[in-house]
């Protein structure tokens, strides 16, 4: 299991950064490819670590951003359930 924020950013706007950075740096890396050859390549890291590993971390973790203070998860014996923050689960 993950941690508590598992691939969630501190914010909505900082998560949408991080997948511009990410998702530019590969775009530029390919579309450079013809101009720059192998050295446009090296924008792949910088788009991985920015996506923080696949960009479906980065829209899994843009789900737990955009949910977090929504929902909370509560077990009780041993069954999970998602209840919202507001609302007591008890």
């Amino acid at each position: 299991m993950t941690d508590e924020n598992g691939f969630a950013s501190a914010s909505v706007p900082r998560h949408l950064l991080r997948g511009l950075v990410g998702f530019g740096a590969l775009l530029a890396a390919v579309a450079l490819y013809p101009l720059a050859g192998f050295v446009s390549l090296l924008l792949v890291p910088v788009g991985m670590v920015a996506l923080r590993g696949c960009p479906t971390c980065w829209a899994i973790g843009l789900v737990q951003t955009t949910s977090r203070g929504r929902l909370r998860q509560t077990c009780v014996d041993g069954r999970c359930t998602l209840v919202g923050a507001g609302s007591r689960g008890d």
